[in-house]
C-alpha cells in the first residue's frame, strides 16, 4: 500500500519506534536497514505480525538523556515494511518504506526491550496526497549535486539519477546523502516538498563550498541549527 492510499484514521496511534542516529526516513522512501540487536530482532518480529509498522526517529543528543535512552527529536516518520529477509546468522534484512511524518507526543511502556510512542499525525496529512512541486529547479539541483559529489570524490550512476521522477530524486537525494544528523532532521522536518528541494539544494552548495574552503585552508561553515 502506497502512502496515498493510506487514511489518517487508518494509522496506529501507538507505535514502536527505531531511534538511529542519522537514519533518514521521508514519506515514498524505503529505506534498508540491517536488524541484529535483540530488542530490534523483536521490533520486527511484533511488526511483521501487527500491521507490519513501526517508525524511524533520530535520538536528541542536545538534550539530556532518559532512563531507558537518550532523548529523542519530536518529529519522525512511520514507515511499513515492505521487504524481509531472514540471514543464516539471525540477522533481519528488511526495507522500511515511509508513509507520513508524525509528532511525537509521548512516550508509552515499552515492549520486549524496544520503545513506544503516541505520535499525532494531522500536521503532516499532506504527505500521503500528491505534492505539487511548482517552480522546482531540477537543472540547479543537479548542478549542485554534480558539485557535491565532486568534491567528495563519489561516483554516480547520471542515467539513474536523470530516470527518477522530481519527487523521488529529492527523497531518495535527501536519504542517501551523508549529511549531519542536525541537517537530516531539518530535511524532515522541511514543511513541504517544495520546502525540502530548496533545502537540499542549499546543503549540497554549502557542502561543497566548506569543502572548497578546506582545500583553499579557509573556515568552513555549516547550516545554523
Amino acid at each position: 500500500m502506497s502512502p496515498a492510499q493510506t487514511r489518517i484514521d487508518a494509522l496506529p496511534e501507538v507505535f514502536p519506534v527505531f531511534p538511529l542516529t542519522g537514519a533518514l526516513l521521508l514519506p515514498g522512501g524505503q529505506l534498508p536497514l540491517n536488524i541484529f540487536e535483540p530488542r530490534y530482532l523483536a521490533l520486527t518480529e511484533d511488526a511483521l505480525s501487527n500491521g507490519r509498522m513501526f517508525a524511524m526517529i533520530q535520538p536528541d543528543r542536545a538534550k539530556p538523556a532518559l532512563n531507558h535512552g537518550p532523548s529523542l527529536f519530536r518529529v519522525g516518520c512511520l514507515g511499513r515494511l515492505t521487504s524481509f529477509a531472514e540471514t543464516d546468522d539471525g540477522r533481519f534484512l528488511i526495507t522500511l518504506t515511509g508513509i507520513v511524518r508524525f509528532d511525537l507526543v509521548e512516550e508509552v511502556e515499552m515492549q520486549r526491550g524496544y520503545r513506544r510512542v503516541h505520535g499525532n499525525f494531522r500536521r503532516f496529512a499532506a504527505d500521503l496526497g500528491p505534492h505539487q512541486l511548482d517552480g522546482f529547479d531540477r537543472p540547479g539541483l543537479l548542478d549542485s549535486l554534480r558539485h557535491y559529489f565532486a568534491h567528495r570524490s563519489f561516483d554516480a550512476n547520471w542515467k539513474a539519477i536523470g530516470a527518477l521522477d522530481d519527487e523521488a530524486l529529492i527523497t531518495n537525494l535527501a536519504m542517501v546523502c551523508p549529511f549531519e544528523p542536525m541537517e537530516k532532521q531539518a530535511l524532515l522536518e522541511a514543511p513541504t516538498l517544495a520546502d525540502r528541494a530548496q533545502a537540499l539544494r542549499a546543503l549540497l552548495r554549502i557542502d561543497a563550498h566548506d569543502q572548497q574552503n578546506d582545500e583553499d585552508g579557509s573556515t568552513p561553515g555549516r547550516l545554523p541549527s
